[in-house]
């Protein structure tokens, strides 16, 4: 831990390489305990999207066992990238950008930090627009009656709700002006509150519907072969969930105290998810009971509820489900990205704001309304692409660099650099990342409807794309680093023909 820093204030860095995000964090910083790893992780977790994920296998047909049993098992696999992964931002103190620079070349770290920003934007915008509606259709039916809740054409929505949306933007930002420190204040205190409104949530479940006996009559309506042909794309999907931040996972480790609190932080995410993705079946189950139709949607089953202090506790408690999760989901990522792009031009504060910014410019509003499901599955989609990223990372982090990184040759830019590769790329890696992820293309044409139809090979590829992308770009990667090495062995030993 102490040697990174040592290394690093032994040499000058290239100042087109690094500033006060990048480069690696000293002792001080060192401040995330295991209980703030896994508040972090309660943060994550408790939203109005995993509320949905095991309810929705329900829908497919499920029984609800099956349908939570999946969620866990998808996170139990996560969890295995994710504290891989994470091990070198704790060890090394450096972030997903830096670490990406050993595999990718120094400046061909840039093609996987800018991918897996892509996606942190695109969903910014989408949460933060959630955010906003949660205000909105919880505010008195007076309000949401009135002109001002009336669609501008020009502007694609109400005054009403853009107001609720930037309302909700504003108090996003509030938070992210502060930094990672902001972050981890946040995430720290908002876990108890958010465990507290989820109990008293599944208590009021319970009551009134006099148990969950309802639930637990629910069996499964699909046959066996059914079961199957349903069980890998709905475990590559609720991978997909958390794929994309555990790509980016040393953004927080880096800060982790120790190994030790890395690894028993992260640990609780399985039981997280588990125990989460209960409430929201259980709850959902029990509206059927309760009200006489099933209400799957946390925020409209909350305005059913209805009276003056559940308003207000609604409110509350779906604003900071929602901002803990899209900060340091969503956040974090493109405002690092962002500064390894340029560090002389962009600190965290102001990547972490200029994606904000995009999440206004993107209108999340007119893409949710015209296509919601094209939104939705361009996103999940896209996500599972970037796994041939993470196969990457970890052959060369585990299997080519044997867990030994040169924090002298992440931060400079000499051909002579153990990174610096072909004028700062890694064509290996670039090659290994094209190749991981043509044979997913064909299933997610279909899946948006751009292709009617694919060979039945391609659509099991899709459906399992993670780990067929991440197994082949990884594979692919360590063969040829493996010639690439044996060539620089062979070479010294020919003729010299001049």
């Amino acid at each position: 831990m102490a040697s990174s820093i040592s290394q690093f204030d032994e040499f000058h860095p290239d100042p087109s390489l690094t500033n006060d995000d990048l480069k690696p964090t000293s002792i001080d910083q060192r401040n995330f305990s295991g209980w703030e790893m896994a508040s972090l992780w309660i943060g994550l977790v408790v939203g109005v999207p995993s509320y949905y994920l095991a309810g929705s296998l329900v829908d497919l047909g499920m029984s609800w066992w099956q349908g939570i049993a999946i969620v866990v098992l998808a996170n139990l696999v996560t969890l295995v990238p994710l504290i891989l992964i994470g091990q070198p931002g704790t060890k090394f103190g450096i972030s997903f950008p830096v670490l990406a620079r050993s595999s990718f070349g120094i400046r061909g770290a840039h093609i996987p930090t800018l991918l897996r920003a892509l996606v942190g934007c695109g969903w910014y915008g989408i949460e933060t627009w959630i955010g906003g509606e949660a205000i909105f259709l919880l505010l008195p039916k007076v309000v949401k009656n009135s002109s001002l809740s009336q669609s501008i054409s020009w502007l694609g929505t109400s005054p009403l709700e853009f107001a609720c949306f930037i309302t909700f933007w504003i108090a996003q930002l509030a938070i992210v002006w502060k930094g990672i420190d902001g972050i981890r204040e946040l995430e720290k205190y908002s876990a108890p509150i958010l465990i507290s409104l989820t109990s008293c949530l599944l208590i009021w479940a319970y009551v009134k519907a006099g148990g969950f006996g309802h639930m637990l009559d629910l069996s499964s309506r699909i046959t066996k072969s059914e079961f199957w042909s349903l069980f890998f794309p709905s475990l590559t999907a609720n991978i997909g969930f958390w794929a994309t931040l555990a790509l980016n996972i040393p953004d927080f480790t880096r800060y982790a105290k120790s190994q030790h609190d890395q690894i028993i932080g992260q640990a609780g995410l399985p039981i997280f998810m588990g125990l989460f993705t209960f409430v929201g079946v259980a709850v959902t189950s029990s509206t059927k009971v309760i009200f006489g139709h099933v209400i799957s949607n946390p925020i409209t089953l909350l305005g059913e509820i209805g009276g003056l202090f559940t308003m207000i506790l609604a409110i509350f408690g779906i604003s900071l489900a929602t901002i803990t999760t899209n900060i340091a989901a969503n956040v974090v990522a493109p405002a690092n990205a962002l500064v390894n792009l340029s560090p002389s031009r962009f600190t965290f504060r102001r990547g972490a704001i200029l994606t904000a910014l995009l999440g206004i410019v993107c209108q999340p509003w007119r893409l949710l309304k015209s296509s919601e499901s094209f939104v939705y599955t361009w996103l999940v989609g896209y996500s599972a692409l970037l796994g041939p990223i993470m196969g990457i990372i970890l052959v060369d982090y585990y299997l080519i660099q044997k867990m030994n990184l040169s924090i002298k040759d992440l931060y400079t830019l000499s051909s002579n650099g153990a990174y610096y590769y072909s004028n700062g790329y890694n064509l290996a890696a670039i090659l290994a990342l094209v190749v991981g992820i043509l044979p997913v293309i064909p299933g997610f044409l279909q899946n948006v409807g751009i292709l009617d139809s694919i060979p039945k090979s391609f659509a099991i590829i899709y459906n399992n794309a993670w780990f067929f992308s991440l197994f082949l770009a990884g594979g692919l990667y360590w063969i040829l680093s493996i010639l690439k090495k044996n060539q620089k062995e062979i070479d010294p030993l020919l003729p010299n023909t001049s």
